[in-house]
């Protein structure tokens, strides 16, 4: 069983369409995306559009929460607030309120099992979807904020846009980093892999390459609220 993780497209369709191309010459059997579908990005309704065609397990982001109701004070930085709810609303103008539902329904965790290897994922934490757990956090961190709320063997998250596997108690930690907007300074699109074989564990952070220059113009071509941040965050790949 060969399991694709995906998370945090952020409205980025060109960098969904090179990683779902690596996806299918890989013959990945299932395919999970962990949300922050839509906001920050060029082409919210493309992207949206391309995670509903797949036969896909999809749950909900921090992200997906801001696209339903908008960000609230105490979420982000003071002085990003307002310009946060502008990106937010000009999301909202290039969806539907279809997409909008959709989006609200959606589940915030999975939880399955294959070959005797338990396996749960959530977007940031398994109670929250704002908090973050860095790559760093102590070993009393992450049992904590990971097994404390789900047994099992293999967690795996997103939100940071840091991908990283660690291993601790016998247990596995994976961050499968951001599709759309990656922060660890490699300007290429991050998702997870993870194959079971026999009770046999493999895992691997997939790093795909897509045109970041296409993306930069369509940031212009469209007129985001925060093009000029937006567009160094795709160049460089980082905040």
């Amino acid at each position: 069983m060969k399991i694709a993780f995906i998370s945090d497209i952020h409205g980025n369709a060109v960098a969904l369409d090179a990683v779902l191309t690596d996806i299918r010459k890989k013959s990945i059997d299932k395919i999970c995306v962990l949300g922050d579908i839509c906001y920050r990005g060029p082409e919210p309704k493309r992207s949206l559009e391309l995670v509903r065609s797949l036969n896909a397990d999809v749950i909900k982001g921090n992200a997906d929460e801001w696209v339903v109701r908008g960000v609230r004070e105490g979420e982000v930085p003071d002085k990003a607030l307002e310009l946060m709810n502008k990106e937010r609303q000009w999301t909202v103008e290039n969806l539907t309120q279809s997409d909008i539902d959709y989006l609200q329904q959606l589940p915030e965790q999975l939880n399955f099992r294959y070959d005797d290897v338990n396996i749960t994922a959530f977007h940031a934490t398994p109670s929250s979807l704002f908090e973050v757990v860095p790559p760093h956090a102590s070993d009393e961190e992450l049992e904590q904020q990971f097994f404390a709320a789900a047994d099992a063997q293999v967690y795996i998250y997103a939100h940071i846009h840091t991908p990283y596997i660690r291993y601790l108690s016998g247990k596995m930690i994976m961050n499968i980093g951001s599709v759309g907007l990656p922060f660890d300074g490699l300007a290429k699109a991050s998702y997870g892999l993870v194959e079971i074989t026999n009770g046999n564990l493999r895992t691997s952070i997939e790093r795909v390459s897509y045109d970041t220059e296409k993306v930069s113009k369509l940031y212009q071509q469209v007129d985001y609220p925060n093009t000029d941040m937006m567009i160094n965050v795709i160049r460089n790949g980082r905040l």
